[in-house]
């Protein structure tokens, strides 16, 4: 039946041309993993210090959760399923791991999902989310690179971690002390799924000629990378909190400087840095480590600089450590 319905889109993406798909091509771009970082980054940094811890929590429950059901279900994409499905364009090269289930409608979850489950925002802005959220869920069907199930359990299990999320953040509010508690945890939890990943079998289907059909090694990249981001941002978030205490209670121009003076410096980790621990670190080792590295920049590296390159502003007030 999932496959008989990619087929369906497919005949009518080739029948009205690339106009939709081009449109939806746009939408699934929304849940690829460098444009949430840095969506979440800009919040985090300059619009709402608080907001972006949630999202940034979510999200790094929201990886280790797919990466988890991935390597645990090992769902082969559509196009290995069935040689009659053609994705869109590139699309097949973002198309990273397992298919079950959708990497990026998760990802699209914890922003726009993030809104919605969150009653203290205006019904008007949950309801825009809640449309985009199913775009983007529906743009994975219709590039031909998500079976149906993919994205409808990507769109419910991202969603119900963020619900989740939501009251995680209020105990810590009540609890402000038990964030190393809470970090522990989390490290703890990804460690597990690391382990988990490394150790489980794969399957191993091979195919006319006799060449395996998916290298499971492979495929559980996308889980390791799950843990090197939950990870940096758990160790970030806690130092910054005990340590650095940055607020987002700052005049306008300010907040524009931090965006742009930290969305530059983002790409030279993910276009320098990261590419240089790669070449260092082969496998899981480098996944994790690359990945620890981009996101630890964001939740604590530069706060940290922006505590010395706004030194007037941090000498008014103390950190927001709880004690």
């Amino acid at each position: 039946m999932d496959i008989s319905i990619l087929l369906v889109l497919q005949d009518f993406r080739n029948g009205v041309g690339a106009f939709l798909a081009d449109f939806l091509a746009k939408m699934t771009f929304l849940g690829e993993l460098n444009s949430v970082i840095v969506i979440m980054a800009a919040i985090y940094w300059g619009i709402s210090k608080d907001f972006g811890a949630y999202l940034f929590m979510g999200w790094s429950g929201n990886r280790l959760v797919n990466g988890l059901l991935k390597v645990t279900a090992c769902a082969y994409r559509p196009w290995i399923r069935d040689a009659r499905i053609i994705p869109f364009g590139n699309s097949m090269t973002t198309a990273t791991g397992y298919s079950f289930p959708s990497g990026h409608t998760m990802n699209g979850a914890t922003i726009f999902g993030g809104i919605v489950v969150r009653k203290d925002i205006l019904r008007s802005l949950r309801i825009t989310s809640g449309i985009i959220l199913v775009l983007i869920a529906f743009s994975r069907n219709y590039l031909g690179v998500h079976t149906p199930q993919d994205t409808l359990v990507g769109i419910l299990a991202g969603t119900v971690v963020m619900a989740l999320t939501v009251r995680l953040m209020q105990w810590i509010e009540a609890h402000p002390g038990k964030d190393i508690l809470v970090a522990g945890i989390g490290i703890a939890i990804a460690i597990a799924v690391a382990v988990y990943a490394a150790l489980k079998p794969y399957p191993t289907d091979y195919d006319a000629e006799g060449k395996l059909l998916v290298d499971g090694a492979k495929m559980a990249n996308d889980t390791f990378k799950g843990v090197g981001y939950c990870s940096a941002f758990l160790v970030g978030w806690v130092l910054e909190r005990r340590y650095i205490g940055f607020s987002t209670d700052i005049p306008m121009i300010r907040r524009v400087s931090r965006i742009i003076t930290g969305l530059l410096g983002y790409y030279a980790v993910s276009l320098i840095v990261v590419p240089a621990i790669k070449d260092l670190l082969t496998g899981p080792a480098g996944s994790v480590a690359s990945c620890f590295v981009q996101v630890l920049y964001v939740s604590f590296l530069f706060p940290l600089c922006m505590k010395y390159l706004e030194k007037d502003h941090f000498a008014e007030g103390k950190p927001e450590a709880a004690n």
